[in-house]
C-alpha cells in the first residue's frame, strides 16, 4: 500500500516490520513497499510505554498527540498509495499505518510511547476515513449536537447545555475537506457556487454546512445527531418530558388518526416527539415521509421516504417539499408525515389532510399553539393562492385537530408545555381548547426547574372519534 513517491532525499531509518496481512488486499498493499536503502546509522529508538508511570494530564497529552499528528501526517501521506489503502478495512490499514507512523516519528526525532502512537494512528485514520476531530464527538452518546465555528472552535450540546470542546481542526482547509466528504456521501457539493448545504451523515444525523464568503469566520458545520436510542412516549413520561396522562392522550390521538401539528422552537425536540408519536401508527398502514434531510426513524414496515433535492449548477433540477407533497398524493398513502412545514407546501398538506389522509403529522416552528396557527396561515399565503383569510382559517380548522407544543427550557430539559385541540370556527377566529399545560413552580437547588403537568379537565373534542376506535373510556380516564 505504501509505494514511495518522489521526494527530496532524507536520511530515513529502516521501517518497522508491519503485521502480516490478513487478506489479498493487504498482501497487494504490502507488495508495493519498496525496499529501504541501507542506512549508515540507526535512528533514535522510540520510547517504550512505561505503564508504571501515570499518564500526563488529558489536555496536555491530547495537545502533544495533536502536534505530533500535524508533523507526521505529511510524511505519512507522502508514503501511502491511496488506491491500495482504499481497498483495506480500518483494522488492516491501522496496522500498516502504525509501522509508517513509527518510521516517520523516528525521522522527525519525536518520541512517543506505544499508547500515544496508537492514539496518533487513530487520529490519522479518522482523518483519512472519517470526519477527523469530529469522530470522537459523534461516537459520544451523551452529545446531541455538534457545532463547528471555524477550525479552532467546536461546541457540543451535552445534557441540554452548550460546552466548548478541546477538539480542533488543523486549519480552514481541513474543515473544508471534512465538509466536502460529508456532502459527497449524499451526492451534493459544497463550494463557492453552492456555499450552503443541508445533508446527512451515513447514520442519519442531520448536517447543515455554510462556508465563506457567507460564513465570515470560516466554514460552519452544524450536526444534529441521529439518536441510537429509540424514544417512545412511555420513555418520555419516565424522563419527565410529559406526564403519563399526557402520554396516554397522545397515544389515543395518534391511534384515532388525528391530524397533529407539533410546534416548537429550534432544538426543542419536535422531531423526537414526532418519532415517538409515529410509533403508534399501525403496521398495516402505508406511510410517506417528506423531509429536506431524511432523519425520521419510523419502525413500520411500509414506509416510503422522500427527500428534497437542490438545483444543480445550471439552476435546474430542484425538487421542493411542495413537489413531493403533490407526488405523495398519487402514491396511495394512508398517512403523510412532513419533517417540517415552512413554506408553500402548507396548502398542499392541508388539502391532503382534508381529503382522506387522516392521521398525518408535521412540525412547525412556533413558540405557542396560537402562533403556530398564524404561521400556518401565512405559509398558505406564500403559495401564491389568493384566498380570503376566513377561507384559509376554515381549511386549517377542518384539517388540523391537535397542536402539541414542545419547549427546551433553561435547565436543558425538553418538555411538552401544552396539548391544544382545535375545536372549530367562531366567525373569523379559529377556536381552541387546551387539554394539558405545564405549570412552572420554581427552581430546585440543583438548577432543575420545578413544575407539574396539569389537566384542564375539559371534555376532549375528539372523544367521539376515540369512541369509534374503542378508546373513549381510556381517554376519559386519562383526562381525570
Amino acid at each position: 500500500m505504501f509505494g514511495r513517491r518522489p521526494a527530496p532525499s532524507r536520511s530515513r531509518p529502516p521501517s518497522a516490520p508491519a503485521s502480516p496481512p490478513q487478506d489479498a488486499a493487504a498482501r497487494l498493499a504490502l507488495s508495493r513497499i519498496e525496499p529501504e536503502p541501507p542506512q549508515p546509522a540507526p535512528a533514535p529508538v522510540l520510547l517504550a510505554p512505561d505503564l508504571s508511570q501515570a499518564p500526563p494530564p488529558a489536555a496536555a497529552n491530547a495537545g502533544k498527540i495533536e502536534e505530533a499528528t500535524q508533523a507526521v501526517l505529511p510524511l505519512i501521506l507522502e508514503r501511502i498509495d491511496s488506491e491500495a489503502a482504499s481497498r483495506l478495512d480500518r483494522a488492516d490499514l491501522g496496522r500498516q499505518l502504525t509501522a509508517v507512523a513509527a518510521e516517520s516519528l523516528a525521522e522527525l526525532k519525536l518520541q512517543l510511547n506505544q499508547r500515544e502512537i496508537a492514539q496518533l494512528v487513530e487520529l490519522v485514520l479518522d482523518d483519512m476515513l472519517g470526519l477527523g476531530p469530529l469522530e470522537p464527538l459523534l461516537a459520544d452518546d451523551g452529545i446531541t449536537d455538534v457545532m463547528v465555528n471555524g477550525p479552532k472552535q467546536i461546541y457540543v450540546e451535552k445534557g441540554g447545555k452548550l460546552v466548548l470542546t478541546g477538539a480542533v481542526f488543523r486549519d480552514n482547509t481541513h474543515v473544508m475537506n471534512v465538509a466536502s466528504r460529508i456532502v459527497s456521501q449524499v451526492g451534493r457539493r459544497i463550494d463557492e457556487t453552492t456555499p450552503l448545504v443541508d445533508a446527512r451523515l451515513l447514520d442519519g444525523s442531520r448536517v447543515n454546512i455554510i462556508i465563506p464568503p457567507l460564513a465570515i469566520d470560516g466554514a460552519s458545520i452544524s450536526i444534529r445527531k441521529f439518536s441510537k436510542r429509540k424514544i417512545d412516549l412511555d420513555l418520555m413520561a419516565r424522563q419527565g418530558n410529559i406526564s403519563p396522562a399526557m402520554a396516554t392522550v397522545l397515544k389515543i390521538a395518534s391511534r384515532s388518526r388525528l391530524n397533529i401539528l407539533i410546534s416548537g422552537g429550534t432544538g426543542s425536540g419536535k422531531t423526537t416527539l414526532l418519532n415517538a408519536l409515529s410509533k403508534m401508527i399501525s403496521a398495516d398502514e402505508r406511510v410517506v415521509t417528506i423531509e429536506d434531510a431524511a432523519e425520521l426513524q419510523l419502525q413500520q414496515p411500509h414506509v416510503v421516504r422522500l427527500e428534497t433535492r437542490p438545483c444543480n449548477l445550471e439552476g435546474r433540477g430542484e425538487i421542493t417539499m411542495r413537489d413531493l407533497v403533490k407526488n405523495a398524493l398519487r402514491m396511495r398513502p394512508d398517512r403523510i408525515i412532513l419533517g417540517e412545514i415552512r413554506g408553500a407546501e402548507a396548502i398542499d398538506m392541508l388539502q391532503a389532510m382534508n381529503t382522506g389522509h387522516d392521521g398525518s403529522l408535521g412540525t412547525i416552528h412556533a413558540n405557542r399553539p396560537r402562533e403556530a396557527l398564524s404561521r400556518l396561515e401565512n405559509m398558505v399565503g406564500m403559495s401564491g393562492i389568493n384566498l380570503p383569510s376566513k377561507a384559509v382559517r376554515t381549511q386549517i380548522a377542518a384539517a388540523v385537530q391537535m397542536i402539541v407544543q414542545v419547549s427546551r427550557m433553561r435547565d436543558g430539559v425538553r418538555r411538552v408545555t401544552s396539548i391544544t385541540e382545535i375545536v372549530g370556527m367562531e366567525g373569523d377566529v379559529i377556536t381552541t381548547q387546551e387539554l394539558f399545560a405545564y405549570k412552572f413552580e420554581g427552581e430546585g437547588a440543583d438548577g432543575q426547574l420545578k413544575g407539574e403537568f396539569v389537566s384542564t379537565g375539559l371534555r376532549p373534542n375528539f372523544l367521539g372519534r376515540a369512541e369509534y376506535y374503542g378508546l373513549d373510556r381510556m381517554l376519559l380516564e386519562a383526562m381525570g
